[in-house]
């Protein structure tokens, strides 16, 4: 990295840039009903931030938790509803969210539980999302289709470049805003494709991974070329498979330096820019969507600064 990039990664949350765990937590927080003040949020959140190292634990602040606490932070607004020509896109807007990462599932219930108890009793958890790393065929950090996720993914300081904020000031710089949303796969429907069509539904050859020149326009890689935007709309993705009970797909998360590129690539996925929707929602859809932002870190602690904090 140049010495601009690794500087903004050393205050950045390091799980951002890390590869995906081989399991992981995501945790929704809500305002607790018992009419708990600003005060009482702010406690909280002075609790949690001994907790948040930002490798264990990556942690999101919502819209309606920066308005609660009587701040802004730029360009950071609430996931939009893009439904229409026949998907839906919605729009499920969330107020804290925590990635918690690590290689044993009951090690991470455990760290839920500090986390969960250190924002009692101004938050209380209302969704958890269990989440693996899959292997398919011998490779690793492939979705439940067998199909890799990210495999446009910037690497170095392009990484560093797409996944946070620069030249925003103390506070800011280094702050990450991520897109969230829980993809339910229809798996009977992937699995009912014939030949060469779930291929063409991705756009990628499941087994070699490569490109195919001749999938259609609605294929997945065509509808999500990172360098078709103007200007280019290169994300950071670190999305993990799901599955509960017998339901499963993506945890689709998709770091920025703004909510910039994720807003292009999903309004073209959902036909908003030329009508033609991405073939993946023939076989998963979205069942939430919604952003937050990340704060940076500062001496190996949650810069919370930008908070009031």
């Amino acid at each position: 990295m140049t010495s601009g990039t690794s500087s903004i990664a050393r205050i950045s949350q390091p799980g951002i840039l890390d590869a995906v765990p081989a399991v992981a937590r995501y945790v929704n927080f809500v305002i607790s009903d018992r009419g708990t003040d600003a005060l009482g949020v702010r406690d909280a959140l002075k609790r949690l931030s001994p907790l948040v190292n930002g490798s264990d634990v990556v942690l999101g602040v919502g819209p309606s938790l920066v308005a609660a606490l009587g701040c802004d932070v730029p360009g950071l607004h609430e996931f939009p509803d893009l439904s229409g020509h026949g998907v839906k896109v919605p729009s499920t807007p969330g107020t804290l969210w925590c990635w918690i990462r690590g290689d044993d599932l009951g090690d991470l219930l455990f760290l839920t539980r500090k986390v969960q108890k250190a924002l009692l009793p101004a938050f209380v958890v209302r969704h958890v999302v269990d989440a693996f790393r899959h292997s398919w065929s011998g490779t690793h950090g492939r979705d439940l289709t067998g199909y890799e996720d990210g495999t446009e993914n910037p690497e170095g300081d392009a990484a560093v470049e797409a996944a946070f904020a620069q030249g925003m000031g103390d506070g800011l710089d280094g702050a990450s805003y991520v897109a969230v949303q829980q993809w339910l796969h229809d798996l009977d429907a992937f699995e009912a494709l014939a030949g060469d069509d779930a291929n063409h539904h991705f756009g990628r050859d499941r087994v070699t991974n490569e490109e195919l020149a001749d999938s259609p326009e609605s294929a997945h890689v065509k509808r999500t070329a990172q360098e078709s935007f103007d200007p280019p709309a290169f994300l950071l993705r670190r999305s993990m498979p799901w599955m509960m009970n017998m339901q499963a797909g993506l945890m689709f998360v998709a770091f920025g330096k703004s909510l910039y590129a994720f807003e292009a690539q999903m309004k073209r996925m959902a036909g908003q820019e030329d009508g033609i929707t991405d073939a993946i929602f023939q076989i998963s859809r979205p069942v939430n969507g919604s952003y937050y932002w990340c704060p940076p870190m500062r001496d190996g602690k949650l810069d919370l600064r930008h908070l009031g904090l």
